[in-house]
């Protein structure tokens, strides 16, 4: 994930090119002057030296006094995809401000807008406002990566009025753009093999497994006589009809390998430096994306939840405390997503046993939760938790990446988890098109590898 370094405020003026080029003729004037006695030319020479300094003072005083707005549309980017960002710039100052130049800050990564003129702006006009005090600035960010970068603030070139010097100033706040991972639709129907939706139908029977999907109820004035329920009405003796049950939305629990424990301790990624970019935790955050909108599409609830903690731990931020729920479930989901990096290992290391025990065999009696897992890099600590998690998960996917090691897969695959491999993320449909190739697939027995990147 891109982050913004810390501006660095440009405080001393520099000459320009022409600034600096009558500076080194002043210089050579007064050396000629003094070598040759010509004292003519020394009041020249000492106007060339006088100049420039004269001019980097004025810049270094003038002070512009300019408030700054930015809007984007759209507020948040799917990344890949670009913003218009639109940008007011109001002088506050009782003078006209103009023989400037505005560039934007963007972080480092991003492609900035060039250097360009800013237009003159008019004094500030509090009683009767025309406008002539304010200007409007745009231009195109194209956001290639996920993550939450800020913008700005505007960087302000002031020039004194022969162009000798310039000062660099930096004008507004700051403003953050939210770009969200890339979502992959997922198929509904697969032709003549079981649709998704009736896996994900047999997924809420089995959050629900003591509910029926209709019930019958005493006849009612007005109720249509299609829905009676002629079997019912035989058996009570009076007329029954069919009503749907109304039932809360199931929920689905998603876990999110976010601290890579599983992969060597050198490297650029040692201390879960995210900065640079991870390829197949970026890949498993797409993946989470793209199984989480398709799940709060179809009427679920999705928990996320790291791997390394999944009792206490939560990817959700202070203004999506989760669950995740439609409507505006998914917008939740997906800006906390932008938001997620890779977590410590320093601080995983030090994290309780998980699975097991009086409280995952409590759960087990319970309606077991349908569970997917998004691995990157898990260590075997992190696959005996989703080990011992298992009873408490069913139907239990596992989609991993290339990075996964053997002996975690082997792991998973003795407790039933059924596993997925995703190497790039063009294969993520066909791997969610693997889950439902068979319409028990959440059955016990039904675990193996499947391989979605052919």
């Amino acid at each position: 994930m891109q982050r913004l370094r810390p501006p660095r405020f440009a405080a001393w003026p520099r000459l320009t090119r022409r600034g600096g080029a009558l500076l080194f003729v002043g210089v050579v004037l007064l050396a000629v002057s003094l070598w040759f006695d010509l004292r003519d030319i020394m009041l020249l020479a000492f106007v060339g030296i006088a100049m420039p300094g004269v001019a980097a003072l004025f810049v270094a005083l003038r002070a512009p006094k300019l408030g700054v707005t930015r809007t984007f549309t759209p507020p948040v980017v799917s990344a890949g995809s670009g913003a218009s960002v639109a940008i007011t710039v109001r002088n506050r100052a009782r003078r006209t401000f103009d023989g400037a130049h505005w560039r934007d800050r963007v972080p480092e990564g991003l492609d900035a807008p060039p250097e360009a003129v800013l237009p003159a702006i008019g004094p500030y006009e509090g009683v009767l406002p025309s406008g002539d005090d304010t200007v409007h600035l745009e231009y195109r960010l194209r956001l290639p990566r996920r993550g939450v970068y800020g913008i700005g603030p505007l960087r302000v070139g002031v020039f004194d009025p022969f162009a000798l010097a310039r000062i660099d100033r930096d004008a507004g706040a700051r403003h953050e753009v939210v770009v969200t991972p890339r979502v992959t639709p997922l198929e509904r129907a697969l032709g003549s093999a079981a649709s998704v939706d009736g896996v994900l139908h047999g997924l809420q029977r089995r959050t629900h497994p003591n509910s029926d999907e209709l019930i019958a109820r005493e006849y009612r004035y007005g109720d249509p006589m299609r829905r009676v329920n002629w079997a019912a009405t035989a058996r009570r003796g009076e007329l029954m009809v069919r009503e749907e049950e109304q039932r809360g939305d199931p929920e689905v629990r998603i876990l999110v390998d976010t601290t890579l424990a599983g992969r060597p301790r050198t490297g650029a990624f040692a201390h879960g430096n995210a900065e640079h970019g991870h390829a197949g935790f970026e890949l498993g955050v797409e993946v989470v994306a793209s199984i989480g909108v398709h799940l709060l599409e179809r009427g679920f609830r999705v928990r996320c939840d790291p791997v390394a903690d999944p009792a206490r731990g939560s990817i959700a931020t202070a203004n999506s405390s989760g669950p995740y729920h439609m409507p505006g479930g998914d917008r939740l989901l997906l800006e906390d997503l932008a938001r997620l990096e890779v977590a410590n290992r320093d601080d995983a290391a030090d994290r309780a046993p998980r699975g097991g025990g009086d409280r995952g065999e409590a759960r087990a009696r319970e309606a077991r939760m349908p569970g997917f897992a998004v691995l990157v890099e898990p260590d075997e600590r992190d696959a005996a938790g989703l080990v011992g998690l298992r009873q408490t998960i069913e139907p239990a996917i596992a989609f991993v990446a290339e990075t996964v090691s053997h002996r975690v897969v082997e792991a998973l695959e003795e407790a039933d988890w059924r596993v997925v491999r995703v190497r790039r993320p063009a294969s993520i449909g066909d791997a969610w098109a693997g889950i439902a190739l068979r319409a028990d697939v959440g059955a016990p027995g039904d675990g193996g590898e499947r391989d979605a990147s052919r």
